[in-house]
């Protein structure tokens, strides 16, 4: 943050708590009594009178300790600009120790199953109930509670994969994270709005789902062009380079005529983020058999 910004909030903030204080003081001060009496403000609604009473003393004193609370809180801990506090407090900090205390706890659950194989892993079935809470916390918000994906993110509960479905596969899309592209218009970007008509009749002619059959057959030429690079020259995909199947029935972002215009035309970008880092060796190992054991 800049030294202006810091500065501002700052004042901002020390305005607002001495701010409070100082209103708190005036009000107290213009009373007359410190007792409760009869004498109403002159304020009169559906012969209801506002009595002109004191603030009670414990309310009071409540605002002022409120107020020095805030004044100490924001000594110890950040709250002015780029001070840090006198206890050195950040979130990243409190959030780094509390991770180091659950690798003390749990690491010794996690090891007993880091050297097992994928394989042998995924029928264990106390591993299982590990690899499902962390499937949850880590993978979930992507791929749905139970794996089946939705647009963009792949269903890990078939028998469908992108990067592959070995344990090897699974354990390297865990590690390292894969990058997809699709390019827009494949590798033809001076490709014509017929030509990519023509192109998406072809791919949905591969499960005879075309609309224009003229189209489809001047869309084998485009596609040879534009597409069998990544795709191959039947359309089904290749793993080396994440591309998808297009003979299948499973499709990423939508099978109907619509969507694959959208993808032909404005490419797709995808990421799987790397685990590695975020969790330890024994996590992905046990992750990797959980997501195994899905389509296994």
């Amino acid at each position: 943050m800049s030294t202006f910004w810091s500065i501002w909030i700052s004042t901002l903030v020390l305005v607002v708590v001495f701010g409070c204080w100082w209103l708190l003081y005036a009000t107290r001060k213009s009373q007359t009594t410190d007792v409760e009496t009869e004498r109403t403000t002159g304020h009169s609604f559906d012969g209801i009178e506002e009595y002109d009473n004191p603030l009670p003393k414990w309310w009071f004193y409540l605002y002022v300790a409120t107020c020095v609370f805030a004044l100490g809180y924001l000594a110890l801990y950040p709250g002015l600009g780029n001070y840090k506090g006198l206890l050195g407090w950040t979130s990243t900090n409190q959030w780094e120790a509390e991770v180091a205390a659950a690798d003390e706890k749990y690491g010794e659950i996690y090891a007993q199953f880091g050297e097992t194989p994928v394989v042998e892993l995924a029928k264990n079935d106390d591993a299982m109930k590990i690899g499902q809470r962390l499937f949850v916390n880590n993978c979930a918000v992507c791929h749905g509670s139970a794996g089946r994906g939705q647009v963009g993110f792949p269903n890990l509960t078939d028998d469908d994969w992108l990067w592959g479905g070995t344990p090897d596969a699974i354990l390297e899309t865990l590690h390292n994270g894969r990058q997809g592209n699709m390019p827009a218009k494949g590798v033809m970007p001076n490709m014509s709005s017929e030509q990519v008509d023509q192109v998406v009749n072809y791919v949905l002619s591969f499960s005879g789902r075309e609309k224009d059959a003229a189209a489809a057959e001047a869309g084998e030429a485009v596609f040879a062009q534009a597409c069998v690079a990544c795709h191959g020259p039947e359309g089904k995909g290749m793993e080396a380079m994440g591309a998808p199947n297009l003979t299948d029935d499973i499709w990423l972002y939508g099978s109907t005529y619509k969507w694959i215009r959208d993808t032909v035309e404005n490419g797709r970008q995808n990421e799987m983020p790397a685990q590695g880092g975020r969790m330890s060796d024994d996590q992905i190992q046990i992750l990797a058999a959980y997501v195994y054991s899905l389509s296994n």
